[in-house]
């Protein structure tokens, strides 16, 4: 919610209204509520979401974004093929900079801590996660890696990063 702010002008009069728009609530925004986005699911041949849930939200302060991403696998989800790629509610800034957030999959009775990476001026975000038990390399994430995905199974990632306005 938050905007750039007023120039001030020599000899302007601040009344109730501009300090209210200007201090008090640019100030509350950065306390809002997370507000509600859907994100899209792609990989190089798309995954089909079936019967399985995927939600996100979002909590942006001037130019900082932090967005969260829900994804429960169904008994319908198929997975397609390649690295995943979420989603985010605003573009990233084109600075020169690659972002990071975490990720955590939930796969039956392994739990999986990984990344969420994210370049410079793009609209999505990928997960990594070690590529074995044994081999703390990361690898993209796909319906086969870090786990052969199935029902039930739940990734969970958080991206901040700086949004291009």
């Amino acid at each position: 919610m938050t905007f750039a702010p007023k120039t001030w002008i020599v000899g302007e009069t601040v009344t109730a209204a501009l300090l209210n728009q200007q201090i008090r609530d640019q100030f509350n925004s950065m306390f809002d509520a997370w507000t509600t986005y859907t994100p899209t699911w792609t990989a190089t041949t798309n995954p089909a979401l079936g019967n399985g849930v995927l939600t996100g939200r979002y909590l942006k302060v001037g130019r900082k974004c932090l967005a969260d991403i829900r994804l429960e696998m169904g008994s319908t989800t198929t997975y397609g093929s390649g690295a995943y790629a979420f989603s985010v509610p605003f573009a990233a800034t084109s600075a020169v900079v690659d972002y990071l957030g975490t990720a955590r999959l939930a796969a039956g009775a392994s739990t999986w801590a990984g990344q969420a990476v994210m370049s410079a001026g793009s609209t999505v975000f990928s997960c990594t996660f070690p590529t074995s038990a044994t081999d703390s390399r990361a690898a993209s994430m796909t319906g086969a890696a870090p786990s052969t995905l199935a029902a039930g199974h739940i990734l969970r990632a958080q991206i901040e990063y700086q949004t291009a306005n």
